[in-house]
């Protein structure tokens, strides 16, 4: 069946990977609220080790993109029993990679840490976090990979109950053991770390019982030749290595970019991870969007009808710009209101306070810069997109550096550089998506 690239179909993929986006971030910022009353050192922490277990996950993250790229072209075509292989190759790929990232965070760790982290107590306090947080790997690499399949299928749905089922259990969790509650332990980080381990349990549970419950196994032929094949995973790496490299970076960059304000201060770093939640509840509109123009760009590649991508992704990129503007004005009225969910110390409320309007402008850069990105990877030159990530990374980089470490300018300066990266990853994606040899891309 072609896929429609009307605004009814659009938003019927986007909207439930948007949903999915809310219960992650409810995650996101529950986490951020309670360690943020339960103490500095400890918030700040927990945003530096979530982002260095990020990094890590890009490498699941991003195999299972390129698998989600493949399978979208492969339902383009109507050829279903090949979706299966590829899901099946991506089980026994995952598996011994999950393993092999498993014993590097136990082992390397506290060695990579104590080189990039100034402040012992930050320090401690990642490594305790990490040394739990890390048995989470496996669940979170299968997670991704069955979100793969049903975004590559455009069967979005099942998407927001298990992300709300993840969310539910990792709030609760997160209460009762961070604080100790209800006669638990006050285990602080690590019950935050504890909390997301068994959230994502959760949600690779109702995973496996929706497919096992609803999918046609022969149609797709799911699980049904679980044998390992060099010429398979070679295949789909083709596509999804440069995606992992991708995500790597732009993990790295997150990661060097709180690295630098962590030697700016303590306080700066705490002020910047209550801003990096606000920003992510802000982007879950357009990280739905992004996923969808993905999708759907392959899934019409592979239906032949390369002429409607154009307009696709126009359409895509306002519905986007609608979305995220539709935030801004609350983080502008009530800027206040939302910084005090997170902490009551009126210190890190004014500091975050003072960099919410500059958030607020890099948002719409981003939103046109992402999704045409993202278009970019949906057409399979994923080199390419690895070309403009590193490019702009590179860039955004050096002027975080240089205003945070060289010119000691204020930290609303830092977070100014946002505008650099997203300006850059926009124009040269356009600049691709217009220019560019992608309209004969084989997968």
């Amino acid at each position: 069946m072609n896929q429609a690239i009307d605004y009814k179909n659009i938003w019927k993929v986007s909207y439930p990977i948007i949903l999915s986006g809310v219960a992650q971030n409810i995650v996101n910022v529950t986490d951020t609220a309670f360690l943020g009353r339960y103490g500095m050192v400890e918030l700040g922490a927990a945003g530096n080790a979530g982002i260095f277990y990020m990094v890590l996950m890009m490498i699941g993250l991003g195999f299972t993109i390129g698998c989600q790229i493949i399978i979208g072209r492969r339902n383009g075509e109507g050829n279903h029993q090949k979706i299966g292989e590829l899901f099946n190759a991506g089980l026994l790929f995952l598996l011994p990679v999950s393993l092999l990232l498993f014993v590097f965070v136990k082992l390397f760790t506290p060695q990579i840490l104590s080189s990039l982290v100034a402040s012992e107590n930050i320090l401690q306090a990642s490594i305790n976090y990490l040394s739990l947080r890390s048995y989470g790997i496996f669940f979170a690499f299968f997670n991704f990979l069955f979100i793969a399949f049903y975004t590559g299928t455009t069967k979005t749905k099942v998407l927001t109950k298990a992300t709300f089922i993840q969310a539910g259990v990792n709030v609760v969790l997160d209460y009762l053991l961070i604080f100790g509650k209800f006669g638990l332990p006050e285990l602080g980080i690590k019950g935050a770390a504890l909390a997301s381990v068994i959230s994502e349990i959760a949600a690779l549970l109702y995973f496996a019982y929706y497919t096992y419950a609803k999918i046609d196994y022969k149609k797709y032929n799911l699980f049904q030749s679980l044998k390992y094949n060099w010429e398979k995973q070679r295949h789909i790496l083709k596509i999804a290595a440069p995606i992992m490299l991708q995500n790597f970076m732009a993990l790295c960059t997150w990661l060097s970019f709180f690295m630098i304000i962590e030697q700016t201060g303590e306080s700066n770093l705490a002020i910047s991870h209550i801003v990096r939640s606000i920003y992510m509840v802000v982007m879950i509109p357009l990280f739905g969007f992004s996923s969808t123009a993905s999708a759907l760009v392959s899934n019409i590649m592979g239906e032949k009808r390369i002429s409607e991508i154009p307009v696709l992704i126009k359409r895509i990129v306002l519905m986007s710009l609608l979305a995220t503007a539709l935030f801004l004005p609350v983080l502008l009225i009530f800027p206040y209101k939302i910084t005090s969910i997170y902490t009551d110390d009126l210190h890190l409320i004014e500091g975050a306070v003072k960099i919410l309007p500059a958030i607020c402008g890099a948002m719409l850069f981003f939103s046109i810069a992402f999704i045409t990105f993202s278009s970019v990877t949906g057409t399979g030159k994923t080199l390419i997109t690895l070309s403009i990530e590193f490019v702009s990374i590179s860039i955004y980089l050096s002027f975080a550096y240089y205003f945070a470490l060289i010119l000691n300018l204020s930290l609303v300066s830092i977070w100014c550089s946002e505008f650099i990266y997203f300006g850059f990853m926009g124009l040269l994606s356009i600049l691709y998506l217009k220019f560019g040899n992608w309209k004969n891309s084989i997968i």
